[in-house]
């Protein structure tokens, strides 16, 4: 597995789960694994067999604390519909 790239199939990866943020309405939800430690791989838990997002797992982890930081305008964290 390749940082910046995508897995075209995530049901191959183990250990998803349900980011915290997703809440429990079956609406948007992301999925994360932490079984590999060198990356972060992401996707939609509403396609489980589409494709996950790679990222280096220093560069997801200063994300989501810029995220709970506040870093990131109200706007471009809403739901476009």
């Amino acid at each position: 597995m390749h940082c910046g790239k995508h897995i075209a199939d995530a049901s191959t990866l183990s250990a998803w789960r349900k980011s915290s943020y997703s809440g429990g309405s079956n609406g948007s939800c992301l999925e994360i694994t932490d079984a590999y430690p060198a990356i972060a791989p992401v996707c939609d838990s509403k396609n489980p067999g589409g494709p996950a997002l790679v990222f280096p797992a220093d560069g997801w982890a200063s994300f989501v604390t810029a995220i709970k930081g506040g870093n990131f305008p109200q706007s471009a964290r809403s739901d476009p519909a």
